[in-house]
């Protein structure tokens, strides 16, 4: 198989087409708007081109029939990609993109009553952190993991819902605002990735040193590496969890940290007496 083979999807995916074109469009004209860095254009074309290399190529082939192959191409989807392009700080630049109609209808939509709630829960610091844990853990689950790869919906689902639980993870994390306007806290942006990481690599070194096959579907849809026993697949494939997830985890942990050793050098942590201000603010709205 020589290289153009294997940039062939396996299965091909207009919507996906669409997603991608529309998103490069974007941010190819939100810069000749906004001043963008090399490292941020880098950090977004990058992530770009891997989360597509995941999704849309005959990688995806041998990520149906190997266990570690699967768990590489989540790594990608969950961690890598959407943290390098939420690095580049897409939003402003993508917004930028759009027509002024557009750009105009996204405003006022974003002050209505659906808007401000749509953005509440996809910014929520409780909800977004346990979705970036639970979908990627639930679908470890032998019987999950057995059914989502037979059927072509749940398939699809499972990879569409990691890179999107991904992106709205990574959103928060990576956030360089004090809080408010950012939803989560700058204290709160260091904590989490610890929270986050500890599950998955428990789940990981559990799978690494599993004595049996796990998830014997990777053998009725035959392994596309002779040789390799399903013992060694289910090892590296936890491995990868247990150890390079948790590695990309401590780089936005760190980055998170950097910011706020910026803000608190800056004077713009609140202090003791906003944060009491605003707790009894939201106590007694709530009453």
């Amino acid at each position: 198989m020589d290289f153009i083979d294997w940039l062939k999807p396996w299965e091909f995916s207009p919507t996906l087409l669409l997603l991608f074109a529309a998103g490069i469009w974007l941010f190819a004209r939100g810069t000749r708007v906004h001043r963008v860095s090399r490292v941020r254009q880098a950090f977004f074309w990058s992530g770009t081109l891997i989360l597509y290399l995941m999704l849309h190529t005959h990688l995806d082939y041998y990520a149906e029939r190997m266990f570690f192959i699967h768990r590489l191409q989540h790594l990608v989807l969950h961690h890598l990609g959407p943290l390098l392009i939420m690095g580049a700080y897409p939003g402003q630049v993508m917004r930028a993109g759009l027509p002024m109609a557009w750009r105009l209808r996204l405003r006022d939509f974003r002050r209505t009553v659906a808007g401000r709630a749509i953005e509440a829960v996809l910014t929520n610091k409780f909800l977004v952190p346990l979705l970036f844990v639970v979908l990627v853990l639930g679908f470890l689950v032998p019987t999950a993991q057995f059914y989502s790869m037979l059927d072509w919906r749940l398939y699809r689902f499972m990879n569409w819902s990691v890179v999107i639980s991904g992106f709205m993870y990574w959103n928060l994390i990576l956030d360089r605002r004090p809080s408010p306007p950012a939803a989560m806290s700058p204290g709160g942006r260091v904590i989490s990735p610890v929270i986050t990481m500890v599950p998955q690599m428990v789940v990981g070194a559990i799978i690494t040193f599993t004595e049996h096959d796990l998830y014997p579907i990777f053998d009725l849809c035959g392994r596309a590496i002779p040789g390799m026993s399903a013992l060694t697949d289910q090892a590296i494939g936890g491995l990868t969890m247990w150890v390079l997830a948790g590695f990309i985890e401590v780089f936005g942990l760190l980055f998170a940290l950097s910011t706020l050793m910026r803000l608190s050098g800056k004077n713009r942590l609140p202090s003791k007496r906003e944060r009491q201000n605003r707790r009894q603010g939201g106590t007694m709205a709530a009453t």
